[in-house]
């Protein structure tokens, strides 16, 4: 299995540190899936911003039926995310 060596939270500084602020304020804590991208800041933070458009703005799809389809295709791929 490949490591990657993550940056935790207060270690963060600059851009990341920021990024996981925003993570925190939106869900309470910085999850994995999060901090796997602290190598790159602005990845992350582009990352974010494509995730928050696909679950959270307009779309035929509500809500729930995506957070329905992004469960299937997370288990389909045996990933817990």
């Amino acid at each position: 299995m490949a490591f990657i060596h993550i940056i935790e939270p207060e270690e963060a500084e600059g851009g990341l540190k920021k990024e996981y602020e925003a993570a925190i304020k939106r869900t309470g804590k910085v999850f994995n899936i999060i901090k796997i991208q602290s190598q790159n800041p602005k990845t992350l933070h582009c990352s974010t911003g494509l995730y928050m458009v696909v679950m959270h703005s307009q779309s035929p799809l509500s809500r729930a039926q995506r957070e329905m389809l992004a469960t299937v295709v997370s288990k389909s791929n045996n990933c817990h995310y």
